[in-house]
């Protein structure tokens, strides 16, 4: 698709109607800025309605027209949102062609287990075919793009490398590259986008919690996330894909952000969504994360751990199998204290070390899955210097150049300010 050069019109307080190029940023920016500017708050968040950051799908006037006409393939779940109604069913109201539904990692309705298998399907409100991106089959097939023109990517992510909707938009690149197809992203604001930090994915630890060269928190919405895999090549065989990013309104990396939908069974609201890159690296560990409780991510402990804390992770949705199912753990409740009280500039590394230490010192194996815990680090350097009883600024230290060169290499991403 021709890149079109013209002039960047937009301000917080502007309202113009114009195009941008992606440039070296691998995709189409659109810009539209109509005078009716404007978001419902959401709780907690201070600033003006005026200026609450808005969705790209929450403002079918800014993209209807690239749908036209179009037999639409959408990348969609629970969070594709306009105001209380599915996308789906806002552009079946709007006369568009949507022809299948792509479902990722939980399900089109968000309903699955992590790692769970996705079955192909029909969706129950409309009769479309609902095809999984999960499991064994993450790419698109060329029988699934046959009787589709455009896709349509509308999801929301949190920020963190190893949360596999990211992955999954990368495989639908490709696939779209591939046989020719151009994908439109509906950009949404990232919850986490207000930080950069962690190991940077090495070679040798690819995987569909870690597909490209990124740190654990990477910064970047899924509209830039896209334009960086399409600029740095990542796609493989010289593919490009031909990518539009329909960006959000109001938004900046510093922007508060809460989201109105869990984005998944186990990340149940703000706190957890906050908490989620620095716990999640328990999941490679002897230690719950609260799993099979209804405190997901708030919450760590172990039944041999010494704190004040108990739980007991039982079977429910989201959890069929929950580690340490009917134990009671004993550890720490981070439920006590308002959310933003979590919205950090950093990794939190504290939970991990400490715990390690205590469960070492108990004759208990910390790292029960070394294999999965290094590809949620992107290394295994990771795991070695805590292993190794190394501090917290020598394993801060240990990413520093290359958390620095991606920042600088970030930079020619940003759609935001």
């Amino acid at each position: 698709m021709a890149k079109v050069y013209l002039i960047i019109c937009f301000t917080f307080l502007l309202t113009a109607n114009c195009f941008n190029s992606g440039g070296d940023a691998g995709a189409t920016q659109i810009t539209n800025r109509p005078a009716d500017v404007g978001a419902e708050t959401k709780p907690g968040q201070a600033f003006p309605v005026d200026l609450a950051p808005a969705p790209a799908a929450q403002n079918p006037e800014d993209y209807r027209w690239l749908l036209q006409g179009k037999r639409l393939g959408l990348v969609v779940n629970q969070t594709s949102t306009v105001g209380q109604t599915h996308l789906v069913d806002t552009l079946l109201a709007l006369g568009q062609q949507v022809a299948v539904i792509f479902a990722p990692e939980h399900g089109f309705r968000g309903e699955a287990d992590a790692g769970a298998t996705i079955a192909d399907g029909l969706d129950a409100r409309t009769g479309l075919p609902i095809r999984s991106l999960y499991g064994s089959n993450k790419k698109p097939s060329a029988e699934d793009l046959e009787n589709v023109d455009l896709i349509v990517f509308d999801i929301q992510d949190v920020g963190a490398r190893f949360y596999t909707y990211i992955s999954t938009l990368h495989y639908v690149m490709e696939s779209a590259a591939r046989y020719g197809k151009p994908v439109v992203i509906l950009d949404r604001p990232n919850p986490n986008g207000h930080y950069v930090d962690g190991p940077v994915r090495r070679p040798g630890f690819e995987s569909f919690v870690g597909l490209d060269p990124i740190p654990v928190v990477h910064g970047l919405t899924v509209g830039e996330y896209g334009k960086m895999v399409n600029g740095e090549g990542w796609l493989g065989e010289g593919l490009t894909c031909d990518l539009t990013v329909v960006p959000c309104r109001d938004y900046t990396h510093d922007s508060p952000y809460e989201l109105p939908v869990a984005p998944s069974p186990n990340l149940p609201n703000q706190r957890s969504i906050y908490l989620y890159p620095s716990l999640c690296f328990f999941e490679g560990t002897a230690l719950s994360v609260g799993r099979g409780t209804d405190k997901q991510f708030q919450v760590y402990g172990h039944p041999q751990l010494e704190a004040p804390f108990t739980f007991t992770p039982r079977p429910g949705p989201g959890a069929a199998d929950p580690k340490l199912n009917g134990e009671v753990c004993h550890g720490y409740d981070l439920t006590n204290t308002p959310a933003v009280t979590y919205r950090e500039n950093q990794l939190n590394l504290q939970p991990l070390l400490s715990t390690h230490g205590a469960l070492t010192d108990a004759g208990v194996s910390f790292f029960t899955r070394p294999d999965f815990f290094d590809l949620l680090a992107g290394t295994d350097r990771l795991r070695k210097m805590i292993a190794a009883g190394e501090s917290e600024e020598a394993i801060r230290a240990s990413w520093a150049d290359e958390l620095a060169a991606y920042r600088a290499m970030r930079d020619r991403y940003l759609l935001y300010p």
